[in-house]
């Protein structure tokens, strides 16, 4: 009854949400902003402007002065511009790239609260995603949601990387260590030799998170992967190891920064007069100097090893709860969840006369990391989908080495593919989801309620507040840096440098590290998020259930942080 009444509501929502979007693309006018992007230009042997994108030189063709462009914002004055992008170059002699970007206001952030409204309601994030994305399309005008917004996502490379990664490469490997019995070998390998109980279960997956510090998908897809086998062996809550497994994924990346994130974000914190932020090399210089004030990256980290040792004060009535009912009845989900992954996926499928062996997954685990960090290394970003394709294929030639029917190999691999199909569509969803949220312009509008007349020491808990929501709504916390960072860094200089700080730097360190970890929080908390769709999936948890009992002990180091940024801001800025 309870949940009948629940899809009442959630259907009302969504039709009232309707109706609004059909009223905003008809009477609301979007406001049109300034959008600036710093690239890492030069001036080749031709005597051009040109910048490198994906190892190609792309030669800068025209630039015309900053005031000259349509695209200032004293020239958008709330027209739509006849122009996409155009390169300009700043009264300092800068080079930027201007972009035109829009919202309408509080009806931007729409979409992605009708997503998380139903997605709490119904407990079905498919229903809540795709609901989202009709109210999005709507507002945008897109009403053909085959070809005007399903497809054109689709499309793109960045999704078509991850639906081969997460659909055919990751469903594909655990199918095949299903069928050969590899993933349990390992379970009963670590049980006799590491894991003696949840505890040290739970230890060794925070250790894990620890060793793959890369950040977001790569992290948790190797994190939950691997555990899984030994930790349902160890009677370990499902709610728990999602948990260990998201929060120690791009928290411990904002702490260990050896990875792609600060070449990224340094191209975001540009400050024109800034000294301390001139140059490339200044600016990653900066993140490093930052990293000691990631206090909540830090908490998130440390919460998680407490939770390891049983240690449950700050881990939420929900996590205690879960705990509870492993120990004394076994059960790893709470009555009525509904996994992402399915239990078939966990079952033993090994055929007759086949021996398993824990060589099986030792290796193609440890080739599947050595391939990303070196890659990493080499490249500059690690190929995870070389690292998990080769891992695949390694995997298949080993069981058929060992005897295995080539008939049985498929077989695997396919009852892989029919295991993940439903995580993956939710996942091809939720980046569509971000897509529009972004272009409807929900961020934008969050940041321009800041204005430059805050009092300083306020700044920091605004910023985390702000970027919390940014990325709690769209589901991604690179997203979020690429439309805070830009408006957050020259506010926080301005606010600096109007109400005289001692220690401008330190100030801007500060504001530095609380869009980064409000970002972070945001995105680990978020039902829409690709890390908390692939945490529940690997780890086999109710991606509702890891989202409720995630965001308390999330939360908990999130004020923490909060507190202390205030005071380091209060006393020593």
């Amino acid at each position: 009854m309870q949940e009948n009444h629940h899809n009442k509501i959630a259907l009302f929502v969504f039709l009232v949400s309707l109706v609004a979007a059909l009223f905003v693309r008809q009477n609301v006018q979007p406001t049109w902003i300034e959008q600036a992007y710093l690239y890492d230009t030069y001036v080749n042997q031709f005597d051009e402007y040109a910048y490198k994108y994906k190892g190609a030189e792309i030669t800068i063709t025209e630039v015309v002065p900053y005031d000259d462009s349509p695209l200032n914002q004293a020239n958008l004055n709330n027209q739509k511009p006849d122009l996409d992008q155009q390169w300009i170059v700043t009264p300092d002699n800068e080079l930027k790239l201007l972009k035109p970007a829009f919202h309408f206001g509080f009806w931007s952030l729409l979409p992605a609260f009708l997503t998380i409204a139903i997605c709490l309601l119904t407990r079905e994030p498919l229903t809540a995603l795709f609901s989202g994305i009709v109210v999005g399309a709507v507002i945008l005008g897109q009403y053909d949601l085959t070809d005007a917004v399903i497809i054109p996502n689709l499309a793109k490379e960045g999704t078509a990387a991850i639906l081969l990664l997460y659909l055919w490469l990751l469903g594909g490997l655990l199918g095949i260590w299903t069928k050969t019995g590899a993933a349990q070998a390992f379970a009963n390998y670590m049980t006799e030799h590491f894991v003696k109980g949840p505890r040290s279960a739970k230890l060794v997956t925070w250790m894990l998170g620890i060793l793959f510090f890369q950040g977001g998908t790569m992290s948790t897809v190797l994190v939950g992967t691997t555990v899984r086998p030994f930790a349902d062996k160890a009677k370990v809550s499902h709610e728990e190891m999602s948990y260990i497994v998201d929060s120690t994924a791009s928290p411990i990346a904002a702490v260990i920064a050896f990875n792609a994130w600060p070449a990224y974000i340094q191209a975001l914190i540009f400050v024109p007069g800034v000294s301390f932020l001139a140059t490339e090399s200044d600016r990653i210089a900066f993140f490093f100097s930052s990293i000691p004030f990631s206090f909540y990256g830090i908490l998130a980290v440390i919460g998680t090893l407490l939770l390891s040792l049983n240690i449950t004060m700050f881990s939420g009535r929900r996590i205690r709860e879960a705990q509870h009912r492993a120990a004394t009845t076994g059960q790893l989900d709470k009555p009525g969840a509904k996994p992402l992954s399915r239990q078939e996926m966990h079952v033993s499928e090994v055929p007759e006369g086949y021996r398993s062996h824990v060589l099986e997954f030792f290796i193609p685990i440890m080739t599947l990391i050595f391939i990303a960090v070196a890659s990493f290394i080499y490249f500059g970003s690690p190929k995870i989908n070389w690292a998990f394709g080769i891992a695949l294929l390694m995997s298949g030639v080993i069981a058929l080495a060992k005897g295995m029917r080539l008939h049985d190999l498929i077989e695997g691999f396919g009852n892989g593919l029919k295991n993940v199909v439903f995580a993956s569509v939710i996942l091809m969803l939720a980046i569509i989801i971000g897509t529009l949220s972004k272009q409807i312009g929900g961020g934008l509008y969050l940041v321009s309620l800041l204005g430059d007349h805050l009092v300083y020491w306020m700044l920091p808990v605004t910023l985390l507040l702000l970027t919390i929501i940014i990325a709690f709504s769209t589901g991604t916390s690179w997203g979020t840096y690429a439309i805070a960072f830009p408006l957050a860094m020259p506010l926080a200089w301005a606010i600096a440098q109007s109400q005289g700080l001692a220690n401008p730097e330190l100030y801007m360190m500060i504001c530095f590290a609380t869009v980064l970890n409000g970002s972070v929080f945001g995105d680990q908390c978020s039902p829409i998020s690709d890390t908390t769709i692939l945490s529940s999936m690997t780890t086999g948890c109710d991606m509702m259930d890891h989202v409720k009992s995630q965001i308390v002990p999330a939360s908990i180091a999130a004020s923490f942080a909060a507190i202390l940024w205030t005071l380091l801001v209060y006393y020593f800025a």
